[in-house]
């Protein structure tokens, strides 16, 4: 019987917070754990959240990962109930913690959630990001520069083709 070959990425993504680079400029970002339930885990292997309205809160040196939602587990127990949105908290180091409360007093940054996914030893991961809200005229200058690119791609392929 041949080997069982290994995946050459051994990190998961399971969602992406698209909405969040488009509305905030990410001006760093950190890793952080969750504490989760069974079922969340299990949900979340299967790709079942939307963190799309996603915040991070800082309290009383903690800190909170809000309004993101886990399906609940299908195959879960029915006599456990499962909360979609509930508060769940993350674990990072009480230094990080600190310097993130200091720079979010700052006026306009805030805590999102930039991406979630399963590192190599299997443990469930979120990737905030400390950000700072786009006003509309970048955003349109994202779009054009975005737009550029795609032409630039485009035209450039079209060339090599010809050859």
């Amino acid at each position: 019987m041949p080997k069982k070959q290994k995946d050459p990425d051994p990190i998961k993504t399971v969602a992406r917070n698209r909405r969040a680079l488009a509305k905030f400029a990410i001006l760093e970002s950190l890793e952080a754990g969750m504490v989760l339930t069974g079922p969340e885990v299990k949900s979340l292997r299967g790709g079942k959240v939307n963190m799309q309205e996603g915040f991070v809160r800082l309290e009383k040196d903690e800190a909170f990962l809000w309004n993101v939602h886990i399906n609940p587990y299908a195959q879960g127990s029915l006599h456990v109930e499962q909360v979609p949105t509930r508060t769940r908290k993350l674990l990072l180091k009480r230094s990080e913690i600190s310097r993130l409360i200091g720079k979010t007093t700052t006026k306009g940054l805030t805590l999102v959630p930039l991406e979630m996914y399963f590192n190599k030893k299997g443990k469930a991961k979120v990737k905030i990001g400390l950000a700072r809200g786009k006003k509309a005229p970048d955003r349109r200058e994202d779009i054009k520069k975005r737009e550029l690119n795609r032409e630039m791609r485009r035209e450039f392929g079209e060339k090599q083709r010809v050859k």
